[in-house]
């Protein structure tokens, strides 16, 4: 199923916790390098990409099925990072109110640098509180965790145990997790290692 069709199912203000991680490649678009997918990168490369205004609506949509001090953990490039995280989420119901850095501990690819790390974009939806809401207190803003190599077929594959973690921290046992774009599925393994609901889907599956 498709993510935004899944979400609309959705009544509003009902889910505590949504995970987004958009398929797009902002570093490679703006560069204009040219060779992704023929000498690099090609699995990600042969992803269905997401584009702006696609990602727009899909914000506008966990805006909508989003509780009242509700989270939204957003995964970032370092592109978005350096440029601001402002304007993806502009004109939305969303305020930056943390990022964790995840070391991957293992090297990626780069035209200049080389990836090492992702970011996690930590953003709730008004009013903002952490008393009450945030349960969690020992989460380091640099989490390092290497995924294991059977969770890491897909080329998006994210680290389970702090994934576990922030669920514990912005939810109650029995509540539903939600990614709508869930490729290696990720959360809904920690979700359901946490005792919580998930709800999510994939494109591919």
């Amino acid at each position: 199923m498709e993510g935004l069709a899944m979400l609309a199912k959705v009544g509003s203000e009902t889910i505590p916790l949504v995970f987004f991680d958009p398929q797009y490649r902002t570093i490679l678009d703006k560069q204009k390098y040219g060779n992704e997918g023929k000498n690099r990168g090609k699995k990600r490369s042969s992803l269905p990409q997401m584009s702006v205004q696609v990602i727009s609506s899909f914000l506008a949509e966990i805006d909508r099925v989003l509780i009242p001090s509700g989270h939204l953990m957003l995964w970032v490039d370092k592109f978005i990072i350096g440029t601001g995280i402002n304007g993806l989420l502009e004109g939305r119901n969303f305020k930056v109110v943390d990022l964790i850095t995840w070391d991957k501990q293992r090297m990626g690819m780069g035209y200049r640098t080389r990836r090492y790390s992702e970011h996690l974009v930590i953003a709730q939806k008004p009013p903002i509180r952490a008393k009450g809401v945030w349960r969690v207190h020992d989460i380091p803003d640099v989490w390092s965790e290497k995924v294991e190599n059977g969770v890491r077929d897909h080329t998006h594959a994210k680290p389970i145990l702090l994934q576990k973690r922030l669920i514990e921290a912005v939810t109650n046992v029995g509540d539903i997790v939600v990614d709508p774009a869930a490729g290696g599925y990720s959360v809904m393994k920690a979700a359901l290692e946490t005792g919580r609901h998930f709800l999510g889907c994939d494109l591919l599956g």
